[in-house]
């Protein structure tokens, strides 16, 4: 089949990798773009699993708390400026606070917004005659504990409780829930820092280990090693994987010589009760949506044909 320029652009921008060589991967596999990242990874050309996540949308991730429990939420607009919007601002901040009382993305939606008859799903569209810009509502989430602390960081916060990305952290404990709470924000640090694929390595999801185990294989096979040899070395690769993507089995950010799953440990002696790390919620703004890249030199040749 026939590959395009900006299919072999977009594999490029993914993996890091050349353009013949994109072409290649994208060719060999009809076009298919996941299937081409693993065709590069497999060859040891690819850059794909460092990559970091394509933010493709404006607007603010905001987060509320009250006892044991918070909320979070990710509010879209077309453009930063508007994101820097005080009315913006308090448009999410009140989104954030419906969200603690609702908690899903559909209920906070059908859920009248603080002050009006109107839900805010309504009252997100009419904002937007007033802003002058499209926005929307994309999604809400919450985390509750029968004891201990659910804690909040939001990074680079441009208001309270308001920034590009939010975290929350859950802690069951009958311990000093202050403590608590303080041990849950630095995770949520961490969290925002690492952004972990699950909090144990049971929670991983299966295809997402056996990807990584059919790449591990054929980059060892490529050694030339026994089948038993290839065995160890695919383990001991997924080992390591694990420690790069399970929460529990991450070095910690405060202190990389030790596990989060060892912090929390150590943690329960100022908790003074045994702690477990039961949830957590990265939002990070506008990730997995595709944002059109538009040409603007093209654009102002187009305007002055008109």
């Amino acid at each position: 089949m026939s590959i395009s320029a900006a299919q072999v652009k977009e594999l490029r921008d993914l993996t890091g990798a050349g353009m013949m060589d994109c072409k290649a991967a994208l060719t060999e596999t009809n076009g298919n773009m996941e299937e081409a990242v693993d065709w590069l990874r497999k060859k040891g050309i690819s850059k794909a699993d460092k990559k970091a996540g394509r933010t493709a949308a404006e607007g603010l991730i905001g987060v509320d708390s009250g006892v044991r429990e918070a909320a979070v939420v990710e509010v879209n607009s077309e453009t930063d400026f508007v994101a820097r919007n005080a009315a913006f601002q308090e448009i999410v901040a009140n989104v954030a606070k419906v969200a603690l009382a609702y908690g899903t993305t559909e209920a906070v939606a059908a859920a009248k917004y603080p002050g009006s008859d109107k839900s805010v799903a309504d009252t997100i569209k009419d904002a937007v005659g007033t802003i002058g810009e499209n926005m929307g509502f994309r999604r809400s989430a919450k985390l509750t504990v029968p004891h201990g602390a659910v804690a909040t960081y939001v990074h680079n916060a441009v208001a309270d409780g308001l920034g590009k990305l939010g975290v929350l952290v859950a802690i069951e404990t009958t311990g000093n829930e202050h403590a608590a709470n303080a041990f849950a924000r630095q995770v949520a640090m961490h969290v925002a820092a690492t952004s972990p694929m699950a909090l144990t390595t049971e929670e991983l999801d299966p295809a997402a280990i056996e990807r990584e185990k059919a790449i591990f294989s054929d980059q060892a096979r490529q050694s030339g090693k026994p089948e038993a040899i290839i065995e160890k070395m695919v383990e001991g690769r997924l080992r390591k994987f694990y420690e790069e993507v399970v929460l529990l089995k991450q070095a910690f950010v405060l202190n990389p010589d030790i596990t989060v799953e060892k912090a929390l440990k150590d943690a329960e002696k100022e908790i003074g009760a045994p702690a477990k790390i039961t949830a957590y919620l990265r939002f990070a703004l506008g990730e997995g949506i595709e944002k059109e890249e538009t040409d603007f030199a093209a654009e102002v040749a187009a305007a002055v044909k008109k």
